[in-house]
């Protein structure tokens, strides 16, 4: 049974959440607090999937709260903020802080739910995930066969997970999973960093199972609000695949690019994952997100999924247009070079180009993703 903390000064606020979660109870255990002091000490002690916690408190608010949960061993339980203010700068900070969703008041009983089973659904995803890391860990110095074959099912799984909710994307993931390699060879990565960026690659866009409906299946243009939550897939889907901290600690105890010495995850595949998951829309000049790295600041397996991923999405149909020619594909990427893409990674996609083509036919015929 999952446990869910509510914390909030006015006592009316907490009877609403008792009422409109009551018929739940079955399902998720409530405890409710009227104090952020309250529920630092209750999760000294006590197992807790998810805060939800109002911003404006006396003594200690909810942006205190949530910086002091993350400060905990192994990060803390998510934290959704609910505010009754309309302060788009407060907003950003809390998302700035790693704050799982924000939700102003009065809150709506069925969006509640709602955000919380999508709190609770990536949640489940990290557990899932610590749990094969820990038994790949254990099992370092026996790297059989068949448990590189369970990494590939797994990571299968995840990547599918992650096409389903944007089914209209059609086998992406999985054709700039079979794109990077060519490219990975003629850059000098050895015959395992190849294998690795193969399967890693198609978790680059895993934070999308994070992401509402609302917006990544809206039809048409985004807000700038919009846009913003778009943005935070990238540091969803490597707060999923970290084995330590969990994605908000990711953000909000880093400035800059991740230290060199500090790694991600101790298994090298859920590794690569997070890297290339986190740094896949950073641009060679900066201006790319979410930390605005530059040059060989990004990973260069980041930097080969970042070309691979806007080729296929220019190359293949989508709801919104037609697929462009490959040479009009090509055009555009060559215009971004030394901007967006890194120029050693462009040759080596140009000298790819007959391998990429293969690969694009070879899915046309067999409609649907090749085998990992």
């Amino acid at each position: 049974m999952r446990t869910l903390v509510f914390v909030d000064d006015e006592p009316h606020v907490l009877s609403g959440y008792r009422r409109s979660l009551q018929d739940l109870r079955e399902d998720w255990e409530l405890r409710f607090f009227d104090s952020a002091e309250a529920v630092l000490e209750h999760l000294q002690a006590h197992p807790v999937d998810v805060v939800i916690s109002d911003v404006k408190m006396p003594e200690m608010d909810g942006l205190e709260l949530l910086a002091r949960i993350h400060a905990l061993e192994g990060g803390g339980p998510p934290v959704i903020i609910v505010t009754g203010m309309q302060d788009r700068t407060l907003k950003r900070r809390a998302l700035d802080l790693g704050a799982a969703d924000l939700m102003d008041k009065p809150v709506d009983p069925e969006d509640l739910v709602a955000r919380l089973r999508s709190v609770l659904r990536i949640r489940h995803y990290q557990e899932e995930l610590q749990n094969q890391n820990d038994l790949l860990e254990s099992k370092v110095r026996e790297r059989t066969s068949a448990l590189e074959k369970s990494n590939k099912e797994i990571v299968l799984s995840l990547a599918r997970a992650a096409e389903y909710r944007d089914e209209d994307t059609g086998g992406h993931v999985f054709r700039v999973s079979h794109y990077c390699p060519p490219l990975a060879t003629k850059l000098g990565m050895s015959e395992d960093e190849c294998e690795l960026i193969f399967i890693a690659s198609a978790l680059h866009d895993l934070g999308k199972i994070g992401i509402p409906d609302r917006v990544l299946l809206k039809p048409g243009k985004l807000t700038s609000e919009e846009w913003a939550i778009v943005k935070q897939h990238c540091t969803i889907g490597a707060g999923i695949l970290r084995r330590d901290h969990p994605v908000n600690r990711l953000v909000s105890g880093l400035e800059g690019p991740l230290p060199s010495g500090e790694p991600i995850s101790g298994n090298p595949l859920l590794h690569t994952a997070a890297q290339i998951a986190l740094s896949h829309h950073e641009k060679w000049n900066g201006s790319g997100y979410p930390h605005g790295l530059s040059g060989e600041q990004i990973p260069l397996e980041a930097r080969i999924v970042a070309l691979v991923d806007v080729f296929d999405a220019l190359s293949t149909r989508r709801p919104y247009r037609e697929a462009l020619s490959e040479e009009e594909a090509i055009r555009i990427i060559r215009s971004s070079v030394g901007t967006h893409f890194d120029p050693d990674v462009h040759l080596a996609f140009q000298e790819s180009l007959e391998e990429i083509r293969q690969i694009h036919a070879d899915f046309d015929a067999q409609q649907g993703p090749l085998s990992l």
